[in-house]
């Protein structure tokens, strides 16, 4: 069962990318119901918990199983994949979509569910590639393609840690197997550790990765919605909790993947709040929320994190597919030209306002719960650490209220119908956004078998509840809703990136191809041509001599031989004195001799 779980995505997209446009009929049928399929699959695993053991490098076991963790995923993976490719399959989109989509999911799925580096790291690189080719897949246009450059290179350079982490592993374990990490000894368990929190950072978009997300917009609507709802960018923070043993056997880690997710939620929530595109936003505001999961994995709350990863990809994937439908229907994606789209598309703005509520945190609505057990558990571990959390709940509040006030407010009449089909997904995510933060905190806790793990007070949900009743209202009242000119173009983030380490790379890099073509190259290349120069010398020399002696004797020979032929006349009496004469010269030679 876990090995069809892994495999039939996969395998389903490779076969609609190796069918091409032959399939882009068949496509969005035949890949909502691989997605189904998928779907049946992950809620088996997920009861029945199987487990596959196996080795792919020969000496080293791992494999793939289902834990309270993983089943809880690949139920959220798996139901978030199906209702997108719902809302894809009334987009016309073709085979490829599809192929990729699938394939994109498939890794995550594998990511979740390897029990080793091996099977990890697989998974991991497969979903990286796939969200290159989803980023950029319109690819006759330029900023796709920059944009997704953009992406990939950023997150393969935090990759790397990753491949450190397996390397020191072996080096502390002599195994590869995640379980075994924790008990690495020194210093390859710190090594090990510093290498996770890096390539999760960066696959989590949070500080200071955070600007390959904004980057990431220039894909298709449905792209934005499973890559920032339950894939990609929730990969790192499950990672996280899936490692907290790790985390906390350091003594640091877990100090420095709290502060990472609390400053992250707080400086991500203060660019979302500056945005004026409704997806970049939604961007800015992905990261912020996933500040709050890796917040968890930093203090120990690991079915907080995981009930607000489950909550998250209900409401993000819901957000991103209302704006997706906005942006076909009228052309735009700026909230200021935006109003009325809510009015104007019912259905739509009905579960856009659940989702930007629940993405608020309004009690009793799915994100309000879950934030507030992560919460919990960072005051109990640093007073700091919840005023920094509770800062980042109310911009969460002031985010959110700002893009709902903005859509529904004004009346138009204008745009294209939104099709029946794209519409049904929207509702499901709607209902599951307003109920999953109740019911999952509870139900992820006895998933985990961490019964009691959830203790949130009445006092703190009712404190977050009134802080963000408070933004809430104060955003709809206020003229305008403050902006920070700092923190529009994401902290200046890809500047800096690119002034502090892209064009220091690349002028060393040419600094080094021109060391290379004028020293290196040039010193090989002006041997060379010296050695054909000398060559060239030595071989017309030698070849003036060896020809000059070969005609000296052949103008020898051919003067000798026409000697030769004037004795040659026929006359008998010339024969005979020639011979005499010869004989005459040879009694001088006797005589001489015997002299």
């Amino acid at each position: 069962m876990i090995v069809a779980l892994a495999v039939t995505p996969p395998a389903a997209g490779a076969l609609l990318l190796l069918a091409g446009r032959r399939a882009d009929r068949a496509a969005p049928a035949a890949g909502v119901l691989v997605a189904v399929a998928v779907l049946a699959l992950a809620v088996a695993a997920a009861v029945t918990r199987p487990v596959a053991r196996f080795a792919l490098l020969p000496g080293w076991p791992g494999g793939l199983a289902v834990d309270g963790l993983s089943g809880v995923l690949v139920v959220t993976v798996a139901s978030v994949l199906a209702a997108i490719l719902v809302f894809a399959a009334a987009g016309g989109y073709g085979a490829r979509f599809f192929g990729l989509m699938l394939l994109f999911a498939g890794a995550m799925l594998v990511t979740v569910t390897a029990s080793d580096l091996v099977l990890l790291l697989m998974g991991w690189e497969v979903m990286g590639a796939m969200s290159y080719a989803l980023i950029g897949y319109e690819w006759r246009e330029a900023e796709p393609v920059r944009s997704a450059d953009v992406a990939f290179l950023t997150t393969r350079a935090a990759d790397l840690g990753l491949y450190a982490a397996a390397g020191f592993a072996i080096a502390g374990t002599h195994s590869l197997a995640l379980s075994s990490l924790a008990g690495a000894g020194e210093p390859w368990r710190d090594l090990a550790a510093g290498g996770i929190v890096l390539a999760a950072l960066g696959k989590s978009a949070q500080l200071p990765f955070s600007f390959w997300l904004s980057r990431a917009m220039a894909g298709p609507s449905p792209v934005s919605a499973l890559l920032h709802s339950a894939t990609m960018v929730a990969a790192g923070a499950y990672l996280l909790l899936r490692l907290h043993p790790l985390l906390a056997a350091t003594g640091w880690a877990g100090t420095l993947v709290a502060w990472a997710g609390a400053v992250t939620a707080l400086a991500m929530g203060a660019v979302a709040l500056a945005q004026r595109d409704l997806k970049q936003l939604l961007a800015a505001s992905t990261c912020a929320q996933i500040g709050f999961m890796v917040l968890g994995a930093g203090v120990g709350s690991v079915s907080g994190g995981t009930a607000h990863l489950v909550a998250h990809a209900a409401v993000k994937s819901l957000l991103f597919l209302c704006a997706g439908a906005w942006l076909t229907a009228l052309g735009t994606k700026q909230l200021d030209e935006l109003h009325g789209a809510a009015r104007r598309y019912r259905v739509v703005g009905v579960a856009f306002g659940a989702g930007a509520l629940a993405l608020a945190g309004l009690p009793p609505l799915s994100l309000w719960m879950t934030k507030d057990e992560v919460l919990t558990a960072a005051g109990d571990r640093s007073p700091a650490l919840l005023a920094a959390g509770m800062a980042a709940s109310v911009l969460a509040a002031a985010y959110s209220a700002k893009a709902l006030f903005a859509v529904w407010r004004g009346t138009r009449g204008d745009g294209q119908a939104v099709p029946w089909l794209a519409r049904i997904p929207l509702i499901v995510l709607a209902v599951a956004a307003c109920v999953l933060g109740v019911l999952g905190a509870r139900g992820v806790a006895e998933a985990l078998g961490i019964p009691g793990e959830t203790r949130v007070s009445v006092l703190d949900l009712v404190l977050s509840g009134v802080l963000v009743v408070v933004a809430i209202v104060v955003v709809r009242f206020a003229r305008t809703v403050p902006a920070p000119a700092w923190a529009a173009d994401w902290l200046f983030l890809e500047r800096a990136a690119r002034a502090g380490i892209v064009r220091p790379v690349f002028a060393a890099a040419r600094s080094l191809a021109r060391f290379d073509d004028r020293v290196v190259d040039g010193a090989v290349r002006a041997l060379a041509r010296a050695g054909l120069r000398t060559a060239g010398l030595a071989g017309r020399g030698a070849e003036l001599r060896v020809d000059g002696l070969v005609d000296g004797v052949g103008r020898g020979a051919r003067r000798l031989a026409g000697l030769a032929r004037r004795p040659q006349t026929g006359l008998v009496h010339t024969y005979y004195a020639q011979a005499a004469v010869l004989l005459a010269v040879l009694v001088v030679v006797a005589v001489l001799a015997g002299w």
